[in-house]
């Protein structure tokens, strides 16, 4: 937990634009810090989750309570939560053998990407989302890929999403504007990002409730959240939390 002398929330206040937004949510570290990003920017914020045949449940039962959690702690924020979406993508694990979608190793290839990097993962997601978004009259999704302290999958690049911004208003005729906040932040100055959104009670939740861990361990409770600490999941956010604190003693 974060104690009060490491608080740096500022005063939240209502300054939605007016807009909806669709938020691909996967109840990770960096989709709940993109939540409250977007609840404070949206007067409408739905969320998107995708069941592509991952090896564990856990993500998605975190994306639950996650939602439960902003609504009973943030009375600005309950108000702009609009429709959950779950999609079954499961031709994903269908057509891929990775370590996220099968009981397998992590391992490096001769790329140095992990056995973790599910092939259009990202890129089938952005699709689906926006197929979503135009049937819900939404222009604006965001996502919390994040080309700095990553995997080095390709499909969460910055390049990568401005050219999927430039296909998918082709292809749809629509104008949609897909928002990366954490892209150019390293994991520490996304725990950042947290605190000066939602305080130390969105830290205290991310810590608590949001699930990155590859493995979906939940036995032990780190400082930085529960994870099997040892997979690179865990590894990113263990040191960005450290670094985080670090910098705030």
């Amino acid at each position: 937990m974060v104690s009060q002398s490491h608080q740096l929330h500022s005063s939240i206040c209502p300054k939605a634009t007016g807009e909806a937004a669709l938020l691909l949510f996967s109840g990770g570290q960096d989709s709940t810090t993109c939540l409250a990003w977007a609840l404070e920017r949206f007067s409408r914020v739905e969320t998107i989750g995708f069941d592509y045949g991952q090896r564990h449940s856990v993500e998605l039962e975190a994306r639950c309570t996650i939602l439960e959690q902003i609504a009973e702690q943030f009375p600005i924020w309950r108000e702009r939560l609009g429709e959950d979406h779950l999609l079954d993508s499961h031709v994903l694990g269908q057509i891929s053998s990775t370590s996220l979608t099968s009981e397998s190793a992590i391992t490096y290839d001769s790329r140095g990407l992990p056995s973790t990097y599910v092939p259009g993962r990202n890129l089938l997601f952005f699709v689906l989302a926006a197929a979503v978004a135009e049937r819900r009259n939404i222009r604006n999704i965001v996502a919390g890929v994040c080309e700095t302290d990553y995997s080095g999958y390709p499909d969460c690049r910055d390049d990568t999403i401005k050219s999927l911004q430039v296909t998918l208003n082709l292809g749809m005729a629509q104008q949609l504007i897909l928002h990366t906040p954490l892209m150019w932040l390293d994991k520490a100055r996304t725990w950042e990002l947290a605190a000066k959104v939602g305080g130390n009670d969105l830290i205290n939740l991310i810590v608590e409730h949001s699930h990155t861990c590859y493995h979906g361990n939940r036995q032990k409770l780190h400082p930085w959240g529960y994870g099997c600490g040892q997979c690179p999941a865990c590894q990113l956010r263990a040191d960005g939390w450290q670094r985080y604190i670090d910098s705030h003693a």
